[in-house]
């Protein structure tokens, strides 16, 4: 099983669309850290709730 960990987004919803283009679409992803503050924490949290099952926070 891959895992794939992301902490501290802050809200930057592009980096996390660049680095969710990387991770193995059968890869768990764990995200954890701050994803409230930043420029975009509504659309960054939405966007990881789109992956359903697939992340753990």
């Amino acid at each position: 099983m891959k895992v794939a960990a992301l902490y501290d987004v802050h809200g930057n919803l592009p980096a996390l669309e660049a680095v969710l283009a990387e991770v193995p679409e059968d890869a768990v992803i764990v995200s954890g850290g701050d994803v409230f503050s930043g420029p975009m924490p509504a659309e960054t949290l939405a966007r990881l709730g789109d992956l359903g099952s697939r992340v753990s926070f």
